[in-house]
């Protein structure tokens, strides 16, 4: 049972047991859920950033189908208060068996126990998933299949060695100047192919004062670090009372000069991004936010007024992408995502090569595909919508770059380079 914002939710198994609020903690302000305030929602706010070009009208045309079959009877301020959509998460085989036509595989997969990752989709989310067609993207990314409980050669529960390097409880600690403070494990919907799925869901990483207080010590104690990304599970499940107490703790650490928050809240509960909440968060600038967008599906509406609100609040946004088979491993999608995130004002950033967890070799992609999508952008785009291309080292090498071959040799004292035409140039390069 945990308290969000004053209201009791009730997550079942996953839910961290016995949370309380600091003692320290600043009072909660509850979102208004007045009618006027939907509708701000719902129509005024949604049109205040222009039209979003090109976005595709079956999106919205299967939210509202969606709701009209299986939640005639919610209000406008209901589905789009985030409390509603977190109480009213689908878990079981029982409620997506009634939402969706389900896969004799993901029937399979969703009647099995013993897997590492639950099940949670947001209502909100799960309209965007199509209901008869098994292989939709958004949907291969959020339910189950028999695949997931496959280790395959070389992927492993903890990939990263991210326990290797966590010196107290929900601190990572692995470059120099950074470190990464897990304050949950819980997320609104849980990704199929999350590299935390050991953890995620399971009750592991609770917000509670002591333990949060312990990972703040270690941060005081150790002045190299400049630089803290919020992360979990997803930070911004929390209340606004939390989410203000983490941040004034991390901004009261002298050397603390970035703070970042790690969420894939505006594509799965855009509802979350209140007003509200982006006063809170102007509050403790340089703030920085990463953001999980994996499809052009995703890039709806309510994820506009969300980044926009972000955005207005002085945050700079970056994407975060993982390449994933069948979902977004060919050139027209990613072009497509990325430029839509460029109109949301978000700098599409990393594009992930998929960590070797145990149970994703299905969405595993050659890394070559990887460099080929890389150089079908370069070039044929705007630069800002080429991210950098990484693998997360196995065993805790941290995020290794990669780049197509554009330097092709050398001609005496110039350097031989290939353009994105194909078209090789040289330049005046003199060796020492």
């Amino acid at each position: 049972m945990a308290t969000l914002d004053g209201e009791a939710c009730s997550y079942g198994d996953e839910e961290p047991p016995n949370v309380s609020y600091p003692s320290v903690a600043p009072p909660l302000v509850r979102p208004l859920c007045s009618p006027q305030r939907s509708r701000a929602f719902a129509v005024a706010d949604l049109s205040a950033p222009g039209d979003f070009v090109g976005l595709p009208s079956r999106i919205a045309d299967r939210t509202r189908v969606f709701r009209k079959l299986f939640f005639p009877e919610v209000a406008d301020r209901q589905w789009n208060g985030w409390q509603w959509q977190l109480r009213h998460r689908i878990r079981t085989l029982a409620e997506l068996e009634a939402m969706l036509a389900l896969t004799n595989e993901e029937r399979s997969a969703l009647s099995r126990s013993g897997g590492n990752l639950p099940v949670g989709i947001t209502p909100y989310y799960l309209s965007l998933l199509a209901r008869d067609d098994g292989v939709q993207p958004l949907r291969r990314t959020v339910i189950p299949v028999p695949q997931e409980f496959y280790r395959a050669p070389g992927e492993a529960d903890d990939p990263l060695g991210e326990e290797a390097d966590s010196p107290v409880p929900g601190i990572i600690h692995r470059y120099p100047d950074r470190a990464l403070l897990l304050v949950t494990d819980f997320c609104s919907s849980y990704c199929r192919y999350c590299t935390r799925s050991r953890v995620v869901g399971n009750g592991q990483i609770t917000p509670q004062e002591q333990r949060l207080q312990s990972a703040f010590d270690y941060l005081r104690a150790t002045p190299g670090i400049r630089d803290v990304l919020v992360s979990g599970g997803d930070p911004l499940v929390l209340s606004d009372g939390w989410l203000d107490w983490i941040l004034t703790s991390l901004r009261q650490i002298p050397h603390v000069e970035i703070l970042r928050l790690g969420t894939k809240t505006p594509a799965v509960l855009p509802q979350r991004i209140t007003p509200q909440l982006c006063r809170m968060l102007r509050k403790h600038h340089p703030l920085w936010m990463s953001l999980h967008f994996i499809h052009p599906d995703e890039c709806t509406p309510e994820s506009l007024l969300a980044c926009t609100r972000l955005a207005n609040a002085g945050i700079p946004l970056g994407a975060q992408t993982v390449l994933l088979k069948g979902v977004n491993d060919d050139l027209p999608t990613m072009k497509n995502l990325f430029h839509r995130l460029l109109m949301m004002r978000v700098r599409p950033y990393y594009l992930y090569q998929c960590d070797p967890i145990a149970g994703s070799a299905h969405f595993r992609t050659p890394v070559a595909r990887g460099l080929e999508i890389l150089e079908g952008l370069r070039g044929f785009t705007t630069g800002y919508a080429v991210p950098h291309y990484v693998i997360d080292a196995p065993g805790g090498g941290g995020k290794i770059p990669l780049q197509p071959n554009y330097v092709v040799g050398r001609d005496g004292d110039d350097l031989l380079l290939r353009n994105y035409e194909g078209k090789t140039f040289h330049y005046p390069d003199p060796v020492p």
